[in-house]
């Protein structure tokens, strides 16, 4: 699949399920090769911390955070700030500033996300041609044990807030279900499909459709089981 055709699928429906080999060979050029330093960047989701600002009391959540602005030229890194969303899009969560720690400085400047980026500002540039973005990095690791899922969007089916968002499995460990349930503004179901391989991607225009993902379980109680994902949003600056 090219870029084109995905920005046409995102362009018809609102949102697109790209499989692993398509966004593979968009990050490398090649279907069956990983990108650059793909290695260092997987490895980089065993040094997040815990969520402290979940309203529902769960532990389950590791996270780290960055913001950056694209457009014209290359994507560059922004001071900390905080993430924020007002309670519209985020009902569990929102209406505070949340203060992550920074996503580390070598995984931002590393060649790994310097494809992801360049794929995600190619593809919803073809979208919104020559808007300017603020893009928020989010590196989440939801956590499941035994009796006690983890809830990939505890706030339930719901938009962000921003222009566009792309999803990207990086790693599933030990774990079933997580579905991504996708749904117009009135709440009708349009789809669902599930991140199972690394590379897997979800690209929603969230002015247009909701998304959501199931809990995740343990396959085998007695294992560590966690999924890793990679989440960019895409808003445009003011001018």
């Amino acid at each position: 699949m090219t870029q084109a055709e995905l920005a046409d699928i995102v362009r018809r429906d609102g949102f697109a399920f790209a499989r692993a080999a398509d966004v593979r060979g968009l990050l490398s050029g090649v279907a069956t090769a990983e990108p650059p330093g793909w290695a260092s960047f997987v490895q980089s989701w065993d040094n997040l911390l815990p969520d402290e600002f979940m309203a529902d009391g769960g532990r389950y959540r590791l996270r780290r955070h960055a913001v950056l602005s694209a457009g014209p030229g290359a994507p560059r890194l922004e001071p900390p700030q905080p993430h924020y969303q007002s309670r519209d899009y985020n009902a569990l969560n929102g209406g505070v500033a949340r203060w992550f720690e920074p996503i580390a400085a070598d995984v931002i400047a590393g060649p790994a996300m310097a494809r992801i980026l360049g794929f995600g500002c190619g593809l919803f540039g073809r979208l919104r041609p020559g808007v300017p973005w603020k893009i928020e990095l989010h590196q989440f690791r939801i956590e499941a044990k035994a009796g006690a899922p983890g809830l990939p969007t505890p706030e339930g089916v719901h938009r962000d807030g921003v222009d566009f968002a792309l999803v990207l499995l990086v790693r599933r460990e030990n774990v079933v279900s997580g579905t991504t349930t996708v749904h117009d503004l009135a709440g009708k179901s349009l789809g669902s499909f599930t991140l199972t391989e690394p590379f897997d991607a979800a690209i929603v225009d969230d002015a247009r459709v909701m998304h959501g993902v199931t809990p995740v379980v343990p396959l085998d109680p007695s294992r560590r089981a966690y999924r890793d994902v990679l989440v960019a949003t895409f808003l445009k600056k003011p001018v």
